[in-house]
C-alpha cells in the first residue's frame, strides 16, 4: 500500500538530515522507506582514511532499521558511491556513511545494531535471534557473533604499562586453551592470545618490548618465551603459585625428617593374675558354678 507523506506521521524527524525521505510503503507485516542521501561531496575511504572528492556513481543499498509499530523496517536508501583517491590503497570505491547512524557496510542502522548487541551481551548469540524473531527483527544467531565480533575488532586496544600479568585459560576445558595479558595497575585484560604454548605469547612481547615485570604462574613455556624475547625484564611468580612452592618446600622439609611410618608402641595387658584376685573375683559373684 503506498501512502502520501502527508498523510502519516512525520518519520522524517527520527533520521538524520543527511537521508531525505521520499516514499513510504507499508503492508501488515513490513514497512519500507525510500530516501536518498544528499551528497556531501567528500567522503574519507574506511581502510586508508584518505579524503575522496571523486563521486564514482550512485549505489542503492537495503537495511534494516529498528521496527516500527512492530513491524519489520527496511531503508532502501539510494547513496553516492566514491572513488579513493590514493592509488595504493586496496579498495577501489566505496560507498559513503552516514557518521552515527549508517556505517560502510553495514545491513543495519547502528542503533539497530547496538540493540541487537545489547540483547546478545545479556542473553546469548541463539537467545537474541530468538527475541530479535519475536520483534520481527530479521536476524540469525550466526550473524550476531559475526556482529559481535566486527564491534570487537573496530575497538581500539588498550595500552598496557610496563608491569603485567599472564595466565592460562580454558575457552572449552581439556579442548582448548587461551592466555590472557593483564595489566598489573589498571587491572584490565589488555589482549586474549590463542593457545598456551607461548609462541602467540612471543610475538605480543616483539610488539611490547617497553615491558618491566612480567608476574606469571610456574609454566615453563612462559618463562622461556618471556626470557627468549624480553631477556632483561623480570619474571615474578604470583601470590597462589608461591603459596604452592611455599607448601611444596615445607612438605619435602617434614618427609624428610619425619619418617613415613610412625609406629606407635602399645602395652600388652598383663592376663595373668594370682589366686587371691581370682576368688575375690568369684566372690563378687552370685551362684557362680564351677565345673571340672
Amino acid at each position: 500500500m503506498y501512502s502520501q507523506l502527508g498523510n502519516e506521521i512525520n518519520l522524517q524527524q527520527f533520521y538524520p538530515k543527511e537521508l531525505t525521505l521520499k516514499q513510504v510503503i507499508t503492508d501488515k507485516k513490513e514497512i519500507t522507506l525510500r530516501m536518498f542521501a544528499e551528497t556531501k561531496r567528500e567522503c574519507s575511504c574506511p581502510k586508508c582514511k584518505t579524503v575522496s572528492t571523486h563521486v564514482h556513481g550512485t549505489y542503492n543499498r537495503k537495511v534494516q532499521d529498528l521496527p516500527i509499530l512492530g513491524r519489520t523496517t527496511w531503508l532502501h536508501v539510494s547513496a553516492y558511491e566514491y572513488q579513493c583517491d590514493n592509488p595504493e590503497c586496496s579498495i577501489t570505491t566505496f560507498v559513503e556513511n552516514i557518521g552515527g547512524f549508517l556505517d560502510y557496510y553495514s545491513r543495519m542502522t547502528d542503533r539497530c545494531e547496538d540493540l541487537v548487541c545489547s540483547l546478545a551481551l545479556e542473553t546469548s548469540c541463539e537467545g537474541c535471534a530468538r527475541i530479535c524473531k519475536n520483534m520481527n527483527i530479521k536476524i540469525s544467531g550466526d550473524t550476531v557473533i559475526r556482529l559481535l565480533l566486527k564491534r570487537y575488532e573496530a575497538q581500539e586496544k588498550p595500552e598496557c604499562g610496563s608491569v603485567i600479568g599472564i595466565d592460562d585459560f580454558a575457552f572449552k576445558k581439556r579442548n582448548k586453551y587461551g592466555t590472557i595479558i593483564v595489566d598489573a595497575q589498571t587491572h584490565e585484560p589488555v589482549e586474549i592470545l590463542e593457545g598456551r604454548d607461548g609462541n602467540t605469547l612471543k610475538e605480543w612481547l616483539k610488539n611490547n618490548k617497553h615491558v618491566k615485570i612480567v608476574t606469571r604462574d610456574r609454566a615453563s613455556a612462559y618463562a622461556a618465551a618471556i626470557q627468549e624475547v624480553l631477556p632483561d625484564a623480570m619474571q615474578v611468580a604470583d601470590r597462589f603459585h608461591l603459596h604452592q612452592n611455599l607448601l611444596e618446600a615445607v612438605k619435602e622439609i617434614i618427609n624428610g625428617t619425619i619418617p613415613a611410618d610412625v609406629k606407635i608402641p602399645v602395652q600388652e595387658e598383663n592376663i595373668s593374675r594370682g589366686d587371691d584376685a581370682a576368688a575375690e573375683e568369684d566372690a563378687g559373684k552370685k551362684n557362680r558354678q564351677r565345673c571340672g
